[in-house]
């Protein structure tokens, strides 16, 4: 049998950016006290033709970063499946994230949610992986009318790991106002960065990797509170600072 070719990543290129956290999560599964285990992203990881030495010398801090997020986010998952064992999750600017493997009750329904040339590269790199309650969407988040697509039988949370901080305050606020607009009551977890840390990221994750990435404006905020603000019906449940995992590593 004939070996399958890799998948091919070039360097400086937009396909950069979904590797960075799917290899955090890897690299994180092979240590020997590992804070998360994903052996789903091994698996993806080594259908890639790429140099990961790079990543690995320059994004030491930026990987328990990324490890952080997703033990956030799954704990999160975990508890509101707790109270809806068949919840709706979206996972917002999905990329190549791994979550669902990991967080699966044999109930939920799980869809991912991004711009359709990221799906398509999705496809390629995840295998068979999409059914009857894993399920794709191809398209910005920002474009709502993907809302009719969306099944809701047990409450839904929606996903926005690294995601939000790259678009202004305005659109995020748009989005969660649609949110509101539709589905009345539904959660939203998210991580988000202050001002300042909107600029570090940009010089630390981007640029020190050497990556041709770039964005202009950044939504950066001192306090998720700031939300309660927005609108009248919108609640800011919890605000965890996320530097007490990255300071467990």
């Amino acid at each position: 049998m004939a070996k399958k070719k890799k998948f091919k990543v070039k360097r400086g290129s937009v396909q950069e950016t979904f590797l960075l956290p799917l290899w955090g999560r890897a690299y994180e599964t092979k240590k020997a006290r590992p804070r998360l285990i994903d052996r789903k992203a091994v698996e993806v990881i080594a259908r890639i033709d790429y140099d990961f030495d790079t990543i690995a010398k320059t994004q030491e801090m930026s990987q328990h970063g990324w490890i952080a997020r997703s033990l956030f986010a799954d704990r999160t998952i975990k508890r509101f499946i707790a109270e809806h064992p068949r919840a709706t999750i979206v996972n917002l600017g999905c990329g190549m994230d791994t979550t669902f493997s990991r967080v699966d009750n044999g109930q939920i329904l799980f869809y991912e949610l991004d711009l359709p040339d990221v799906i398509e590269i999705r496809r390629q790199l995840m295998g068979d992986e999409q059914g009857e309650r894993h399920r794709y969407i191809a398209s910005s988040f920002l474009d709502i009318d993907y809302f009719g697509q969306i099944e809701v039988n047990d409450g839904v949370l929606f996903l926005a790991g690294g995601v939000l901080m790259y678009f202004s305050e305005a659109q995020v606020r748009g989005f969660f106002v649609s949110l509101a607009d539709y589905f009345k009551q539904c959660e939203v977890y998210f991580d988000y960065l202050s001002p300042r840390g909107i600029e570090m990221a940009k010089k630390m994750v981007l640029k020190k990797g050497g990556m041709d990435t770039q964005f202009e404006e950044g939504w950066g905020i001192k306090s998720a509170s700031r939300i309660n603000r927005w609108d009248s019906r919108f609640r800011v449940l919890s605000d965890t600072p996320m530097y007490k995992e990255v300071r467990g590593a």
